[in-house]
Parts: C-alpha cells; structure tokens; sequence
C-alpha cells in the first residue's frame, strides 16, 4: 500500500445522520454511511486517509475543527442547516487556516431563499452543490487537487 499523503476530515452537520429516509426525493436514498464510503474510498485511491465526524451540535463541530488543523490536511464540509447561520463554525473555519470545501447533495440556490446564502463559502476554497452523493466525491477530488498543487 502506498505511503499516506495525509488525512483528510469528512465533517458533517444536523440531521445528516437522517440520510437515506430524509426527504429521499430531495436528498436520495444512499445513508451517510453510504456517502462516507465512497467518499473515503475515492480518497484513499488518491493516496489520503479519511476520518469522518457527524454532529446535530454546532459546538461539538467547533471543536472538531479547533483541533483539526495538527492532525487533518483539509476539510470536506456538509455543514446541513448550519451553513446559512453559524458564524461561528464560519469563524472556527477561517482560524484553523485549512483549506475547506464545502458539499450538499442539494443544490441551495434552487430551493427555499432561507437556503441561498452560506456562511462558509467565504472561507472555503470552493463549494461542491446539487450532484447528490457525487458531492462527496467531487469535494474530495477538489480537495486532494487543491493540496497537490500546494
């Protein structure tokens, strides 16, 4: 097996653990398990291990991200409900100084106007939207390219 080129984060946010029985006709029928796999699965072709972490609980995601810039070269980011509000997962974000990609299996810009606006864009190197599960592995494409670049 090929030496590691570094450990990616998969963070998730509220209600995500509900995939696969969600509003399937919005969020498809795959789990999160189901996406974590396949996203896990493309970055280890890429040479990238993977740990992934769901929270309905914007503090517990803060503090993941507050120690994750010693043990993580990026992050891959479906910040669910939490993306249109949390300044402060915004703030967490732009402090750790990793290179962020945001996801969502929807695409926001074509639902409710509550739904347009993310606090994370600013701070992400890019956002992956609308693809539904391909989102993940988009992101983790984007991410490792990003990285490799540097």
């Amino acid at each position: 097996m090929p030496t590691s080129k570094g450990r990616l984060l998969l963070l998730h946010g509220p209600n995500l653990q509900l995939l696969g029985s969600r509003e399937p006709s919005i969020y498809g029928t795959a789990t999160l398990a189901d996406h974590v796999q396949r996203a896990t699965a493309t970055a280890q072709r890429l040479g990238y291990e993977v740990d992934s972490e769901q929270s309905d609980d914007l503090a517990t995601l803060i503090g993941i991200v507050q120690t994750a810039g010693t043990k993580y070269a990026g992050i891959v980011l479906n910040a669910a409900a939490f993306t249109h509000f949390a300044w402060s997962l915004h703030d967490a974000l732009k402090s750790v100084g990793l290179p962020v990609v945001e996801v969502h299996l929807s695409n926001p810009a074509a639902r409710e106007p509550w739904r347009h606006e993310s606090v994370i864009a600013p701070v992400a190197i890019g956002t992956v939207a609308g693809f539904g599960g391909e989102s993940y592995v988009l992101g983790i494409e984007a991410l490792t390219r990003h990285l490799e670049k540097q």
